[in-house]
């Protein structure tokens, strides 16, 4: 199926980005060797050490006891092609190449970020400071091989750090191992997000607002998500949801899942993940006008009738060239084609999410690339597309400890060995799969009235060949962009230790042009004959669109856009207008991806070479969908989400004899907004085994996407808030469903029922042994209570000064059996929670010890009644000392 491919296509791009290493396939696709080495296929597939090469045959032979087996040998880091294409770039000036390839050559830092919406925020933030960035300063200080762990400088309140150990340190050093499992332990339970240093740049630069609604256009792995969740979290009112949410996209269900994976560590009900091309995202337009002038209705208009952002991340895929220090198995696989074949999708992505954001909105794009025909190139074309209506943003005063570099203003494009300085120059060499808008000027330079300098199937090498150019740039006119292309960002490998991004914040000044709105592939000054293009290829997808054959596309750059936008306004058009009839939806759907497919083969490439159809992957996608249906059938009925076939479905959850049972089960105040908020993935109701809570700006956006027939495919939404008892003992409970990790800290301060305080002592308890008798507990009076609870869940807060449940507040879910309660936490987030309380005691104490010690040295008479309450407070702390040890 044409749709398969392209998406597969698609998808291979996208692993391109930062974190994902690229494919055999793609390096097939864009001019690579054949017979690349995969590095990750699937995510749940442990990574491979790419610092490192395979054992050789001989070695690696346990039949040769002569073998020599040498130590394995690091990739070679050095590639001709990309000294020579980025020399000639200009990217950094001659007299620091040297020390820009040095550092590329190194392995890349480790760098890591703090929850900030964490409940052991301070703790974590304190002891990184306090204990092992001092303690590996004085180790580095004597033994001088060590680097001590910092903050990064530029990252708001010391929130993101940077380490730099290799693995044969970690292992000879005490400190550093302890610090190894530190940061292990509190990335599982997510308290902290593993994340490169320039990754984080992008969310910053957005200004996110805890009542903005955002959307990650191309999100997975999720760590920017995250981050952003992050955000909107830490700037809202103490214990209150915010009113933002963010939405992310990602083109591929595997990567979702890992999305999904990542996310579920922040605990937040004001997230939706969504499973769609980015340039095809849906606007949920309803096409309804009910407008009679007032303001009240306009609001509503807008809010009902299309769905808008405050903020677009737009971090789009890209040859990821600017990973080569974590990726270094980039080097022999970098050609100077790769970022011409993402050029096109690049700016269909990023016009896609400018027409996605409200006016006055902020749009931040970027990539993990030092190419300019993926960065600059894609901004000067947005610009060009939008005229007035985007202005891009100088925000040089912005994070002023972050080492940039303007954006460059002129640049060549490489093809096959040629470099071409303008447009004139790819008619001169008869190239293909080059567009106009890969060079600065963005000019077309067609003559209008020739129609006849189509590429008639001839193939653009042979012509190449035949015209037999010459590399040297030393006779090309070089084009200069007239645009203010100086306030992007480039951030460089050796400015600060990190790996290379790219980045322009982006400014929707007023609404797009009315033919934009409609079609992202119109251009104000570009020649005649892309409106006539525009025409002819919108013929040809309306009847792809009615099933009927259409003609092979012709590989241009406005084909590819008209198609996107057709595409969108049809999937639009007919799940606003005929809900029932999904079947008929998902063959348009079908046929409109056919269309942009034929597109994409013709200009997929660098070179014009069309996506290697046969690939071992080319149809993992349908094969594997195919298979969990059938799954799926034999358990239960195939699962429709609307239009979406096989996908679970949305459903707002409105049984209110369980709802009922819970609030009074469960004690919940009638200020906590139960109702309306509740939504299952299944239909039925007797195998609904959650339920998940959604936010307020959540529950909106699903309401628009019921009034507009589902358009947006959803993959998980909400927080998983309670979950079906399904033991034995559980359903001869008076309440079946039970608080759920992940939502207890939302719901906590509403819980007037099944809810105790322990001490110190009975708590830690509770994480060490599991499960503890009632009369076993060291205060009998709280076992009592325990006691006569009900039978089924309750939540055990820890007992501090404050009786009133917030944020602050531990506490974990547990289960009051007939003789014992147990705890209903992982192990996991158990020893977290043990090593977080062991240090809060030692910090206590110690102070306390200091202050008593104070005291003592200020008085002379100090009475027997004073030594004896000293004597007793330390007989206390070694009895807190050997509990710790115990455990």
């Amino acid at each position: 199926m044409f749709y398969d491919k392209q998406s597969h296509f698609h998808l291979l791009s996208q692993n391109l980005r930062g974190g994902h290493h690229p494919t055999e396939e793609v390096a097939e696709t864009m001019g690579g060797r054949r017979g690349s080495r995969t590095q990750r296929k699937h995510f749940k597939q442990s990574r491979e050490n790419v610092w490192k090469r395979p054992r050789t045959d001989s070695s690696a032979n346990p039949d040769n006891p002569n073998s020599d087996k040498p130590a394995w040998q690091p990739f070679a880091t050095q590639n001709p092609s990309f000294d020579e294409y980025y020399k000639e770039q200009g990217i950094v000036s001659p007299e620091e190449w040297d020390a820009f390839i040095e550092m590329l050559r190194k392995p890349l830092p480790a760098a890591f970020r703090i929850n900030s919406t964490s409940q052991f925020c301070e703790d974590i933030r304190s002891q990184l400071e306090n204990d092992f960035m001092k303690s590996l300063q004085a180790e580095a200080i004597e033994g001088g091989d060590l680097e001590p762990i910092k903050p990064l400088p530029w990252y708001p309140d010391n929130l993101a750090w940077q380490s730099n150990y290799s693995r044969m340190q970690i292992r000879k050093n005490q400190t550093l191992e302890r610090f190894h499992e530190f940061l292990k332990l509190e990335t599982e339970v997510g308290n902290i997000s593993r994340q490169e240093a320039v990754s984080m740049v992008p969310p910053l630069f957005l200004d996110v607002h805890p009542d903005q609604f955002v959307l990650d256009m191309c999100a997975a792995p999720g760590s920017k998500t995250f981050q952003l969740l992050e955000i909107i979290h830490h700037s809202a009112k103490g214990g209150s949801l915010p009113d933002g949410m963010v939405l992310a996209n990602d083109l591929d269900v595997q990567r979702c899942n890992l999305l999904i994976h990542q996310t579920k560590r922040m605990c937040t009900a004001n997230l939706i993940v969504t499973n769609h091309e980015g340039q095809h995202f849906p606007g949920c337009r309803s096409h309804k006008n009910i407008s009679n002038g007032s303001e009240i209705t306009t609001k509503l208009e807008q809010s009902t009738t299309q769905l808008l952002f405050d903020r677009v991340l737009c971090d789009v895929p890209c040859s990821g060239d600017g990973t080569l220090r974590k990726a270094p198995d980039i080097w022999r696989k970098w050609n100077g084609g790769m970022g011409n074949g993402l050029h096109c999708l690049q700016i269909h992505i990023a016009m896609r999410g400018l027409s996605l954001l409200k006016v006055g909105g902020r749009m931040v794009y970027s990539t993990c690339s030092m190419n300019p025909v993926e960065n600059e190139a894609v901004v000067s074309e947005i610009l060009r597309r939008c005229g007035v209506s985007v202005e891009l943003v100088d925000v040089s005063d912005e994070l002023p400890q972050l080492i940039r570099r303007p954006g460059l203003t002129k640049w060549k494009v490489r093809d096959k060995g040629v470099w071409l300085a303008s447009y004139k120059d790819v008619l001169k060499f008869c190239r293909n799969g080059i567009a106009p808008s890969m060079f600065p000027s963005g000019k077309n330079y067609v003559d209008l009235t020739d129609n006849n300098q189509k590429s008639e199937n001839v193939n653009s090498e042979d012509r190449a060949q035949s015209d037999d150019p010459v590399s040297s740039t030393d006779n090309l006119e070089e084009e200069v962009s007239d645009l203010p292309l100086e306030r992007c960002m480039r951030i460089m490998p050796h400015d600060q230790n990190t790996g290379a991004f790219f980045i322009a914040v982006l400014r929707k000044v007023s609404h797009l042009p009315a033919i934009q709105d409609k079609s992202v592939s119109s251009r104000g000054n570009l020649s005649t004959r892309n409106d006539e293009l525009h025409e002819k290829l919108s013929d040809q997808a309306t009847v792809e669109i009615n099933g009927l054959e259409g003609n092979s596309a012709d590989g241009t750059d406005e084909k590819i856009s008209e198609v996107a936008s057709e595409a969108d306004e049809k999937i639009s058009e007919v799940a606003s207008e005929v809900d029932e009839i999904s079947e008929v939806t998902s063959e348009a759907d079908e046929k409109i991806s056919v269309v942009a497919l034929k597109a994409d083969l013709v200009d997929g490439g660098p070179d014009g070479v069309a996506p290697d159809t046969n690939s071992s992957e080319a149809g993992q996608a349908p094969d594997d969908k195919k298979i969990d249906s059938a799954k799926a059938g034999e358990k239960r009925k195939l699962q429709i989400q609307g239009k979406w076939r096989g996908v679970d479905p949305v459903v707002f959850f409105k049984d209110e004899a369980i709802i009922n049972s819970i609030k009074t089960f469960y004690g919940i105040d009638e200020s906590f907004p139960l109702s309306g908020h509740l939504v299952t993935r299944n239909n039925e109701t007797n195998h609904m085994k959650r339920i998940y809570y959604v936010s307020k700006s959540v529950k909106d956006v699903l309401e628009v996407n019921f009034r507009v027939g589902q358009q947006l495919k959803i993959t998980s939404v909400g927080l998983k808030m309670f979950e079906r008892q399904s033991s034995r003992e559980g359903s001869s409970a008076p309440c079946s469903f039970r608080i759920s990790s992940e939502g207890l800290p939302v719901i906590l301060p509403y819980v007037t029922k099944q809810i105790l305080y322990a001490s110190s002592a009975d708590f830690k308890h509770l994480l060490q042994y599991k499960t503890i008798k009632f009369a076993d507990f060291v205060d009998s009076e709280f076992g009592q209570k325990a006691a006569n609870l009900m039978l089924g869940c309750c939540v055990i807060v820890l007992r501090e000064d404050h009786i009133q449940a917030d944020t602050s507040t531990i506490a974990i879910g547990c289960w009051k059996g007939r003789a014992s309660l147990s705890v209903m936490v992982t192990a996991i987030d158990c020893q977290e929670l043990l090593e977080r309380l062991s240090a809060r005691m030692e910090t206590e104490n110690g102070t306390l010890a200091q202050e008593n010690h104070g005291e003592i040295d200020e008085k002379q008479d100090m009475s027997g009644e004073n030594r004896t309450s000293m004597e007793e407070h330390n007989v206390e702390a070694e009895k807190i000392h050997d509990m710790n040890v115990t455990e």
